[in-house]
């Protein structure tokens, strides 16, 4: 027998997915805006979906599968602090449980050529990348950006006082990543100056010394002032002597005011490119810090403060480096929204996922300022934004299935039959795209050109059968979904006939609403041991009780 080990972050739960059922979503029309200064060209195409964040990504899932070019999420950081608006404070397992679930749908929905940015903090960043690394391929991480979040210490800090976040990058595919460059800050550009007024412009002084010993590179260098000078020992000129002698006819070697100084390059502001790569550290100064997030979000919503916002100007960086104008940004942790207000002024598109109430007390309302073009703070003024645009807000449809007095599965009151139709559709694959051809009611949705479904809760007779087979020709084919139908399911060769819940019930959950991990569920101590008696090793606590070492991860060598 083959015995394999790999070294996984492991942890109790691990094994458990959710079945999801891939719901559909309700446009809210009064909450959804048109900019009041929008024009021809503008993006509309944006979205705020209110609902659980699992099951908005499982909605979205089929229609923005490998099109989402960037994800940014700044999740829950498991601190155990009291935030109001998250359950921040999960126990590790179940935040693990929560950041897998999701991170593997996100994957999905990334562009090959796409990014995902994970905000976090010490307490489950460390587990996060290991994590990742088993979602995304080790191979395909980018990096950590360490961003400065404070400018001064915490006073009463007892050790040492925080003052970062991580932000972990990961590649779907790093063979076919793009990541753009940004432009040199003035500070940068101050640096190039022209001391000798050469016609060419600003200039910097580069070195013309290489750290290793070439013989060849190697010789005297008669300076203007008449002194020699030969490069320090083990160094050696970076230019054969025919080529230096070439830099200094184009007064390309700077030897200083009086000409008397070593030889150094003359490096043009004109010849060199207009952008940097990023680094990995981001200070306050060139992304904000989290006194600056307090104050946009003061401005936007007075009293009514976010506990946790991200300076606009941090997400500007990210979304600069991982898109382009046009590209599609997901935040499925949206916040206040943050991510979205930032995506619109820079031209990107947007869909924002939140849960709580701020998508409609912060998050709405906040996109209404930015499209009409009266939001004057964050990065407003810096990217000239003027308003236009607009969003769809959403809602996720309640379950399909609810139950009955009896106990029994059945089609929820609260669905009409076009909302079953595109719901039967998403569960099987389908299209929703209802035919407007007189005569094809049937046509609710398509897999292919030539195959169709059609959902009815009506009982089918042998006759309805026979009239819907000949309608479809020979040259197409029915999935035929109704409650339920008098004729053998072979009769009819080009149509395939299924009873509805029946055909569904099993693919999913039914009637759960909510996978945010609520710390009120958490088992207790004495059930957590009762789970994992059996799966790890156990301690002896001070108390004398025996345990299991079931509520931290830990890393393992799982044999297989």
């Amino acid at each position: 027998m083959s015995r394999k080990q790999r070294l996984e972050l492991t942890w109790i739960g691990k094994e458990e997915r959710p079945k999801l059922e891939p719901r559909i979503l309700l446009e809210e029309p009064s909450r959804s805006h048109v900019g009041m200064n929008s024009k021809e060209g503008d993006l509309f195409d944006n979205s705020i979906i209110f609902g659980d964040n699992l099951l908005a990504l499982k909605a979205i899932e089929r229609n923005y599968s490998s099109r989402i070019r960037c994800v940014y999420i700044d999740p829950p950081y498991n601190t155990g602090s009291a935030i109001e608006e998250y359950n921040d404070g999960l126990e590790h397992s179940l935040w693990l449980s929560l950041m897998r679930d999701r991170l593997h749908l996100l994957r999905e929905l990334l562009t090959d050529d796409g990014s995902i940015w994970i905000n976090l903090d010490d307490n489950e960043a460390h587990y996060a990348r290991v994590l990742c690394d088993e979602i995304f391929g080790r191979r395909n991480f980018v990096s950590t950006v360490v961003w400065q979040k404070k400018y001064a210490p915490k006073a009463d800090t007892k050790f040492i006082s925080s003052s970062h976040d991580f932000i972990l990058v990961y590649a779907k595919d790093i063979d076919r990543l793009r990541l753009n460059r940004i432009p040199k800050d003035e500070k940068q550009v101050s640096r190039y100056t022209n001391r000798d007024n050469d016609p060419r412009g600003p200039w910097k002084a580069g070195d013309v010394l290489r750290n290793e010993a070439r013989d060849y590179a190697i010789f005297p260098v008669t300076l203007p002032s008449g002194r020699q000078v030969m490069p320090p020992s083990g160094t050696s000129w970076r230019y054969t002597k025919d080529k230096f002698a070439d830099l200094v006819a184009d007064n390309r070697i700077w030897f200083g005011v009086d000409g008397d100084a070593r030889p150094a390059l003359k490096r043009f502001l004109s010849e060199v490119t207009d952008t940097i790569p990023a680094q990995s550290i981001w200070t306050f100064q060139e992304v904000g810090h989290n006194d600056e997030a307090k104050k946009e979000s003061r401005a936007l919503f007075g009293d009514a403060l976010f506990s946790t916002p991200k300076p606009e100007r941090l997400i500007q960086r990210v979304l600069t480096l991982s898109t382009d104008p046009g590209d599609v940004v997901l935040d499925s942790f949206a916040g206040s929204g943050t991510t979205g207000a930032v995506a619109h002024k820079m031209g990107r598109r947007w869909i924002m996922v939140e849960l709580r109430d701020q998508a409609f007390t912060h998050i709405a309302p906040r996109m209404k300022k930015v499209v009409d073009g009266v939001d004057m703070g964050g990065i407003t003024e810096a990217v000239e934004w003027k308003g236009g645009g607009g969003f769809r807000f959403y809602r996720l449809a309640p379950s399909l299935l609810e139950k009955d007095r009896f106990g029994n599965w059945v089609i929820s009151k609260e669905y009409n039959p076009s909302m079953l139709a595109e719901a039967m559709c998403k569960h099987l694959g389908f299209t929703f795209a209802p035919s407007q051809e007189p005569g094809e009611y049937w046509r609710h949705g398509h897999s292919t050109e030539a195959d169709f479904i059609y959902v009815t809760t009506q009982s089918l007779t042998y006759d309805a059968l026979k009239k819907l087979s000949e309608e479809v020709g020979p040259k197409r084919t029915l999935l035929v979904c109704c409650k339920a139908f008098n004729a053998k399911e072979d009769t009819f060769p080009n149509l395939t006939v299924k009873k509805i819940p029946h055909a569904i019930l099993a693919r999913c959950e039914w009637g759960r609403d909510d996978y945010s991990l609520r710390v009120a569920s958490l088992p207790s101590a004495e059930e957590l041991d009762v789970v994992a008696s059996d799966k790890l090793p156990a301690t002896q606590g001070r108390d004398g009780k025996t345990r299991a070492t079931a509520s931290l991860p830990l890393f393992a060598d799982e044999e297989e």
